[in-house]
C-alpha cells in the first residue's frame, strides 16, 4: 500500500461531503496515475470507494435533517437500468479510449460548474418536472455511472435542483443517497461479469474516503459551495488536459 492512499482519499471524502459529489472524478485519476492502476480496475475500485464514503457522508446531513430519503431512494432507483447497461459497456472498451472518454466527461463537468455559478444558480426555485422527464435524467446519471465508474453527484445535484426543485443544501444531501445506490447497483454489475478488486489499494482509500466525507460539511460551511465549485472546476480542467494528453492520441490510434 501506497503511503499516499489514505490522504488521497480523504482528500476524495472532503469534495464529496461538501459538493454532494465529484469524488470519483478525482478517484480515477488518482487511481491511475499516482497508485498505478489501470484504468478498468479504477472504474471498478472506484465504485466501491465512493459508495461506501458516500453512505457514511450521509450521516452528518441526516443529523441536520438536509436528507430527502425517498425522493432520492426514487431516483437512485429509477437510474438502476442505466448504471446496469453502462456498466455492461464499459468493458467492452480499451482502456485508453476509456480514459480519454473520461478526459472529455471532465471538460464537461467544469464546463457545467463554470456556468452554473455565472448564473448564480442555488437552486430551490425550480418546479417539480413530469416524471418522463425525472425517469430519462435518473437513467443518464446511471449510464454514466456504471460506465465511468463515478457516482454521478456532479449530475445529481443540479438535477434535484431543477427537475425535482430542491433546495442546494437538500440537494447535496440527498445526492449522497442517489451515489450509494448507482455505485451498489454498477459495482454489482461488474462483479457478476467477474472482476478483480485490489482491496490493498481499495480499502484504505475507502476509509480514507469515508473519514474525508464526514469533514466535508463542514468544509462547506467555511468555504461557501461557489468557491468550492469553482476551485473544483478548475482543478478539472487541469484533470482534463493531463488525462487527455496521456490517452487521446493512443484512443485515437485505437480507433
Amino acid at each position: 500500500m501506497s503511503l499516499w492512499t489514505l490522504p488521497l482519499g480523504i482528500l476524495v471524502g472532503i469534495v464529496m461531503g461538501s459538493l454532494g459529489g465529484g469524488g470519483a472524478i478525482l478517484t480515477i485519476p488518482l487511481l491511475v496515475y499516482v497508485l498505478h492502476q489501470s484504468p478498468h480496475a479504477a472504474t471498478e475500485g472506484s465504485l466501491l470507494i465512493i459508495g461506501i464514503s458516500s453512505l457514511i457522508g450521509l450521516w452528518p446531513h441526516h443529523r441536520a435533517g438536509r436528507v430527502r430519503w425517498v425522493d432520492g431512494a426514487l431516483f437512485g432507483a429509477l437510474g438502476i437500468v442505466g448504471s446496469m447497461m453502462g456498466s455492461a459497456a464499459s468493458t467492452q472498451v480499451e482502456g485508453e479510449v476509456l480514459m480519454a472518454l473520461f478526459s472529455v466527461l471532465l471538460l464537461v463537468v467544469a464546463w457545467l460548474m463554470f456556468r452554473a455559478r455565472a448564473r448564480g444558480r442555488s437552486g430551490g426555485g425550480g418546479q417539480a418536472r413530469p416524471f418522463w422527464q425525472l425517469l430519462l435524467t435518473a437513467t443518464g446519471v446511471g449510464l454514466l455511472t456504471g460506465f465511468f465508474g463515478v457516482g454521478g453527484g456532479f449530475a445529481v445535484v443540479p438535477a434535484l435542483t431543477l427537475v425535482l426543485g430542491f433546495a442546494m443544501k437538500e440537494a447535496i444531501a440527498t445526492s449522497l443517497l442517489v451515489i450509494a445506490i448507482n455505485s451498489a447497483t454498477a459495482l454489482a454489475s461488474r462483479l457478476t461479469i467477474g472482476v478483480a478488486l485490489d482491496w490493498g489499494v481499495v480499502v484504505p482509500f475507502a476509509v480514507g474516503a469515508s473519514l474525508g466525507s464526514l469533514a466535508g460539511g463542514r468544509v462547506a460551511r467555511l468555504a461557501g459551495p461557489r468557491q468550492l465549485q469553482f476551485a473544483f472546476a478548475c482543478l478539472l480542467v487541469l484533470l482534463a488536459l493531463f488525462v487527455g494528453a496521456q490517452n487521446i492520441p493512443a484512443a485515437l490510434h485505437l480507433l
